[in-house]
């Protein structure tokens, strides 16, 4: 993610909703993609230097989950992001407001390369045969509130489910360990299903689904069956040698989505790395293989900076040959979907 300022020259974040040298509020304007420098003008509006007018998006306003910022003159009353929501955890329970922060945020840090790499995103409550919608639900291992009894995380009809126990570091770290995972993360859940949608999204032309195929393996072959049997006997010894992760393992479908989840953990990283002064050119100014490379030294880097601190690595996975092919048949499939936005 690229380095944010407030207008006093102070270094911002994406997640700011004051700045604190200045104590100037903040908000996230994404038509700019840019965070804002904001002057109370009164009954709930703002002004920047430009003398545009915004308002809070509502959730930020009632909730505090939100710094994204609404136009004034605008008819909405949720942000463009929030717009995307159709089950938020119950506010009513005290616990559930730091969950719904936690997911909104990555939720947010999605949205915001989505948009960089220039990807359709369109709500569901616009689009009902394209668009995207999003359920943060809880089930009864968090509250005996709710009937259900187990909500699993994943993508359907437009529909990307994240339980909303995953916001809890204990109840993720837990789930981690008991699944073998050396990574876990509510971002990289989202960007793991955000793949599932986006190939749902394309509809693919029966030529793409050869190459994908050739790619990742037939992806009509029982799913069902195909994760139970993960789950009961683990990955292949050899895993490593084609995929990016044991998970990737259990079926074609799931190894596209968590190469494209890889896609995105690292063109947003090299944009971080190169607005950090890291890397002489952003990602959208390399190829492929530029971006491979240049994350091999860059993730290296961060992985001993983490064991310097004492801990385990911020990028515990390799990208060999296979993996890169992966990566480029989803850019293949990226510039479908452009054509289509």
């Amino acid at each position: 993610m690229r380095q944010f300022f407030c207008d006093c020259g102070a270094q911002v974040f994406f997640e700011n909703d004051f700045c604190i040298n200045c104590h100037s509020a903040l908000g996230y304007d994404p038509t700019l993609m840019d965070m804002v420098t904001l002057a109370d003008w009164g009954d709930g509006r703002y002004r920047d230097i430009r003398g545009q007018e915004y308002r809070y998006c509502e959730n930020g306003r009632e909730h505090n989950v939100c710094n994204w910022l609404v136009l004034a003159e605008d008819d909405a009353s949720l942000c463009f992001a929030c717009d995307f929501n159709r089950t938020v955890p119950n506010q009513s329970r005290p616990e559930n407001q730091r969950r719904w922060l936690v997911l909104e945020r990555a939720k947010k840090r999605l949205f915001y390369t989505l948009q960089l790499l220039s990807l359709p995103l369109v709500s569901g409550w616009r689009n009902s045969a394209k668009g995207l919608l999003f359920d943060f639900i809880e089930d009864a291992r968090s509250t005996d509130q709710v009937p259900e009894s187990f909500v699993s995380t994943g993508y359907g009809g437009g529909v990307i489910t994240i339980n909303a126990l995953e916001a809890d570091d204990v109840a993720r770290a837990a789930a981690a360990d008991e699944l073998h995972e050396s990574y876990r993360t509510v971002l990289g859940h989202l960007r793991h299903e955000s793949g599932h949608y986006y190939w749902a999204y394309l509809d693919p032309s029966s030529e793409l689904r050869r190459q994908f195929r050739q790619v990742f393996g037939e992806e009509s072959s029982d799913y069902g069956s195909a994760l139970a049997r993960h789950y009961r006997c683990g990955p292949p010894e050899n895993w490593s040698d084609e995929f990016i992760s044991a998970y990737a393992s259990a079926h074609p479908s799931e190894d596209w989505a968590e190469c494209w989840a890889h896609y995105l953990h690292i063109y947003d990283a090299l944009e971080t790395a190169w607005a950090h002064q890291l890397l002489p050119d952003p990602p959208w100014e390399m190829s492929l293989s530029g971006r491979l490379a240049a994350w091999s030294r860059v993730s290296l880097t961060l992985n001993e900076l983490n064991r310097s601190v004492g801990r385990g690595d911020a990028y515990p996975f390799v990208i060999n040959d296979a993996v890169a092919e992966k990566f480029d048949f989803i850019e293949t499939v990226m510039a479908r979907l452009r054509t289509q936005r």
